[in-house]
């Protein structure tokens, strides 16, 4: 059959590709969305993009998860009042010794990265919040119904009708419904990054708004934040060779899974492990978190 044209089909080289898919359009950002539809038709452009994101296998999905677990559990602290940031977060955490307890900010911050750590599922998300009980977590997880936004509202506004001071475990549990609604297995903290500690005291309409207002900008940063870690995973992969350290392999693994990474952490002996931070900074592949001389932290 003659259709009387004919339709030239180019390759598109990956790194053009990756471009695209890491350059999300100008007007979802832009957008000011002032009503619910509005709102809603944002937040599905952004996810929809995000989406794309997420399914790039270029992307350190891991290392992506647990840096934004990082940025959730500090948004949670700061909305509690307290001065703890991301350096503070990582320091509890990193070198909390065996019987120490991480205090208020630790344990946050331990909350959001058992809850991305494994697969999503009921017991993931009661090991981490271990002071709810499962049947709770449950009910409070089915409290959702719909669109995926509108989902985690509802998740959000029962939890704090039930515990009103129990945001971590509503903004945990809002996450977890959003990532079910979008069939994702892995919890993606977006919700925690994007609400402000007012919208917690909203219901109904106005917490939907909210939600999808949070979701658009929490996206659009995710997106940029993704393409910003795959360049640096590229890099790190590309001089690993050059790394003559017999676990240096799997030293490399460790960086691309995890926000920081501690010397002493790595397998390797003591001063074997800071000569291959060291190495690694030279070559720009990881970067020193901290501006310490001593007790230092590193990252993509």
């Amino acid at each position: 059959m003659d259709y009387g044209f004919c339709m030239k089909i180019e390759y598109i080289p990956q790194a053009t590709m990756l471009n695209i898919v890491f350059r999300i359009p100008s007007w979802i950002p832009s957008g000011r969305a002032e009503c619910l539809e509005e709102a809603a038709f944002l937040s599905g452009a952004a996810l929809s993009h995000l989406n794309l994101v997420l399914m790039c296998n270029e992307v350190p999905q891991e290392l992506l998860r647990d840096r934004l677990a990082l940025r959730a559990a500090e948004a949670c602290i700061n909305f509690a009042g307290r001065p703890e940031h991301a350096n503070d977060l990582r320091d509890a955490l990193h070198f909390m010794r065996s019987g120490d307890l991480p205090g208020p900010a630790g344990e946050t911050y331990l909350h959001w990265r058992r809850a991305i750590e494994r697969s999503l599922s009921i017991k993931t998300l009661q090991r981490a919040m271990p002071q709810v009980d499962v049947a709770q977590v449950a009910d409070w997880l089915d409290a959702g119904q719909g669109a995926p936004v509108e989902r985690a509202a509802a998740v959000i506004e029962a939890v704090l009708t039930d515990a009103p001071r129990a945001d971590v475990s509503a903004l945990i549990l809002a996450d977890a419904a959003l990532a079910q609604g979008l069939g994702c297995g892995h919890l993606v903290p977006l919700l925690a990054v994007g609400l402000k500690r007012a919208d917690l005291r909203k219901c109904g309409d106005d917490l939907r708004l909210a939600c999808h207002r949070a979701v658009t900008s929490s996206a659009c940063e995710v997106v940029g934040l993704a393409a910003e870690l795959s360049r640096g995973a590229a890099h790190l992969k590309a001089v690993a060779p050059k790394l003559r350290a017999k676990a240096a392999g799997a030293a490399v693994e460790m960086f691309l899974a995890r926000d920081a990474v501690s010397p002493m952490a790595l397998p390797l002996p003591d001063r074997a492990a800071r000569r291959l931070c060291d190495r690694l900074v030279a070559l720009g592949a990881v970067r020193e978190l901290t501006g310490r001389d001593t007790f230092r932290l590193y990252g993509v």
